[in-house]
């Protein structure tokens, strides 16, 4: 198969209007975090050096800084669209027993709660069955739509993914359910069926011990080839950012029916393989470079993470690793049923992404601890922002914006309200942890903030603003940016929030160009980029902490996607920014601080050209 010629964009060099913002400083900052980033004495008294793992962060800081987009050109993708070899948005398991499932029809045995709701307590936890499992994936990673427009139709799906590419696919691991299943079993979830593709049974349910009563998983693994068909090598960071947002799309459906949700990260990518079935893929051999031709084992599935999913309310447990691994391990020996469907005739190995994926595999931690830590409500200033309309309502009408109208102008109380939910803490406390609905659902500390560019917020002045989502890390954060920045609490800003001014100015241009000139990112109410720590974390926690850094930003954006929404406006996610630019105009030096993912909320610019059709029954095409 022949190499891939590289692939070089031509574009002019434009100021990013760093004039707009006052002059940086030439300090190089020194690094202070908690015990949640790297400490002190990490960085001076580095850990003995080995050399695997110096390999591995290697290819990863390579990696990232080989998949920045710059003024000059941007990372490489494809020249054009293969379309004839689009990848089937659907994996199925050809001959796996098809298990369907119930479609939620108002009045149903359980009506959903007022989306604000679940931000100030759970309700009481419904019972496993299938009514409830059909209603968690319903309200998760189900179809929410059929789009057409003359010869063209599509799904979209409850939960969001980069270009519509949908690289995520979902694992229940359950034991017995009356009507779906009289043994424990593991299920691959058919989304256009909305059903349970029966991938191997349990004999004997293996986790009774090890996990609460009335608990499931849910595995996330991804198809990398799904978002690299159009994207290239940046292809590995959205398929971490969708990770992100099922991770937060089942915890918010969970939630809605009284269920708690958890990562289970002292499980290692072995683990993963087996509890998922997906060793039974063919093992795909990475090239020494980027090719094209026909690679079918291109096409299997990378196991992200597994969650445990149990009962609100009920005090923690413990989680024994060693043993939850060793049960793990009998899976090899179930009778795995299904062959995964072919998605693309031809491909495009960018070999870079695959090493990369190799470079973050986590290996268990059998010491490792967990912990469910009491459910910390959110903040709240503007309940009245909110529209009246239930979890169902929100998670199922959410939509990405394709254009803003550049005039909706959002409440300055809306605005705070919005970001309060942003918050990993909830109220009244230090933000650092991860308490509140849904980042709980994550197993370290918040190490993702948010520079915001706010363009059309009432009462609030036109500028640059931030918000510290780990308050261990403020004195860094200030220390590592503009000196000339103001760090100041806006007017009316709540106690509790930790939003700070930064600069005062109209930042619509520099929004917009940093966003790869997408007017998307100047027309809304307000954009932003998502910071978090970088290579110092990395080196003090290892490599895997990589693709979780993604998986952080996607729970924000979710967050993002569903409070627009609830208050009447929509959002939208923006993958393609130029990286160092937007470092720059925020002064950060070095690869201590990187920007990860970039978003726009604001009021939408509707296109009546296109119908939507329900999402069940869709029309008869494989789209």
């Amino acid at each position: 198969m022949p190499p891939l010629p590289p692939t070089r964009f031509s574009f002019p060099l434009t100021s990013p209007l760093l004039h707009l913002l006052p002059s940086t400083t030439t300090t190089t900052a020194t690094m202070s975090f908690s015990s949640s980033s790297p400490s002190p004495s990490s960085l001076s008294n580095p850990k003995q050096p080995d050399p695997q793992l110096d390999q591995n962060l290697s290819q990863v800081l390579t990696y990232h800084n080989d998949t920045k987009h710059h003024f000059t050109r941007y990372a490489r993708s494809p020249r054009g669209l293969d379309w004839a070899n689009q990848p089937n948005p659907f994996r199925r398991y050809l001959s796996a027993p098809l298990l369907p499932l119930l479609h939620p029809t108002p009045p149903d045995d359980h009506p959903s709660p007022l989306y604000s709701s679940l931000f100030t307590s759970l309700p009481p936890p419904k019972p496993i069955s299938k009514s409830t499992i059909s209603q968690l994936l319903y309200d998760s990673l189900a179809l929410s739509a059929w789009k057409t427009t003359g010869f063209s139709t599509w799904s979209l799906r409850v939960n969001p993914s980069s270009g519509n590419l949908h690289p995520t696919e979902a694992y229940i691991i359950s034991p017995p359910i009356p009507s779906l299943s009289d043994s424990g079993f593991v299920a691959h979830y058919a989304p256009k069926e909305h059903a349970l593709e029966l991938r191997a049974q349990i004999p004997t349910w293996v986790f009774a011990d090890l996990l609460p009563k009335d608990s499931f998983l849910v595995g996330l693994s991804s198809i990398f080839w799904r978002e690299a068909w159009k994207y290239g090598e940046r292809a590995f960071r959205y398929c971490n950012h969708d990770v992100g947002h099922a991770i937060a799309a089942v915890a918010v459906a969970a939630a809605e029916l009284g269920w708690d949700v958890k990562i289970l990260d002292g499980l290692g990518y072995e683990d993963l393989e087996k509890l998922m079935g997906v060793e039974m893929l063919p093992h795909f051999e990475i090239p020494a470079r980027a090719v094209k031709g026909r690679l079918p084992e291109m096409e299997f599935e990378h196991p992200d993470c597994v969650l445990v999913v149990f009962p609100s309310g009920g005090g923690g447990f413990e989680v024994d690793y060693e043993k939850l691994s060793s049960a793990i391990s009998e899976f090899s020996k179930l009778e795995w049923k299904g062959k995964p469907n072919v998605l693309s005739k031809e491909h495009i190995c960018w070999d870079v992404i695959y090493r990369t994926a190799e470079a973050v595999k986590k290996e268990r931690d059998l010491g490792g601890r967990f912990s469910v830590e009491a459910f910390r409500s959110s903040g709240s200033c503007s309940e009245g922002s909110y529209k009246g309309l239930t979890v169902r309502e929100v998670v199922r009408k959410r939509r990405s914006a394709v254009d803003m109208d550049g005039v909706t102008v959002m409440e300055r109380e809306t605005f705070y309200q919005i970001l309060l939910h942003c918050l990993p803490s909830g109220s009244g406390g230090k933000q650092r942890r991860q308490l509140a609905l849904p980042f709980r659902a994550l197993s370290w500390d918040a190490e993702v903030h948010a520079a915001l560019f706010v363009h059309r917020v009432k009462g609030l002045p036109e500028g640059l603003y931030f918000l510290v989502r780990n308050e261990d890390h403020f004195d860094e954060l200030k220390k590592s940016m503009r000196s000339g920045f103001k760090w100041v609490k806006p007017e009316g800003c709540p106690e509790d929030l930790p939003l700070y001014e930064l600069h005062r100015t109209d930042c619509r241009a520099l929004a917009e160009k940093l966003s790869c000139h997408q007017e998307i990112a100047s027309h809304g109410c307000f954009s932003l980029g998502m910071v978090a720590c970088f290579e110092p974390l990395l080196q003090d926690k290892n490599v895997w902490m990589y693709p979780r850094l993604f998986w952080e930003t996607g729970v924000l954006g979710q967050v993002l996607y569903l409070e627009a929404h609830a208050i009447g406006i929509s959002a939208t996610g923006i993958g393609c920014y130029f990286d160092d630019p937007v470092h720059e105009s925020l002064g950060l030096k070095g690869s201590n601080f990187q920007s990860l993912y970039h978003f726009t909320v604001g009021g939408p610019v509707i296109d009546k050209r296109i119908m939507s059709l329900p999402a069940y029954p869709g029309p008869s095409v494989d789209a």
